[in-house]
């Protein structure tokens, strides 16, 4: 399987407004950034955000190669140019019958290579809800660590939800890349 990392633009909003069906999927995918339902306007600030020189946060659609279709959406955010380091978010694939194929493997090695070949950062990081095991053992098969657990990190109708901080730097990338 091959994909391809494709600027995020204001033609994906309707796209990306249709995968997210819930607010329990809208927390999942963007934690507390978004407020549901999505909507073009909230798109649209997210889409200027980007933008700047550097960009603070790059923002991807992500294509399959093989059938051209659009499957999912993924970020590097909070790029810290000074520091070398930024934060790995809004990781979706968008159809429910995509999932469990390794797009979501894919999608998060490609945003590494981005973050370690071209941004030349040193360390990548990302937050995860605790019971999203697939997702934990995705970025745990691609060499990530837990650092540690966010108890009660956020509340979502009557539950708190908790989250995992987990971490990746360049030379244990390197390891993995291959």
């Amino acid at each position: 399987m091959k994909i391809e990392l494709i600027s995020f633009i204001q033609e994906d909003f309707q796209r990306l407004i249709g995968w997210i069906q819930s607010e329990d999927s809208m927390i999942l995918w963007s934690g507390p950034y978004f407020y549901y339902p999505l909507n073009v306007q909230q798109l649209d600030t997210y889409l200027q955000s980007s933008y700047g020189s550097p960009p603070p946060r790059r923002i991807y659609k992500v294509k399959d190669v093989a059938t051209q279709e659009i499957i999912g959406h993924i970020e590097l955010n909070q790029i810290d140019r000074r520091n070398r380091a930024a934060t790995i978010s809004k990781v979706l694939v968008g159809q429910p019958e995509n999932r469990g194929k390794g797009y979501g493997r894919e999608m998060v090695k490609e945003i590494l290579r981005i973050a370690f070949t071209e941004e030349k950062l040193h360390r990548v990081d990302l937050k995860v809800f605790d019971f999203n095991q697939s997702a934990i053992n995705c970025y745990k098969n691609l060499g990530f660590q837990i650092e540690g657990h966010i108890r009660d990190f956020r509340k979502v109708g009557d539950a708190y939800w908790s989250s995992y901080q987990m971490s990746i730097l360049e030379n244990e990338w390197s390891h993995f890349s291959v």
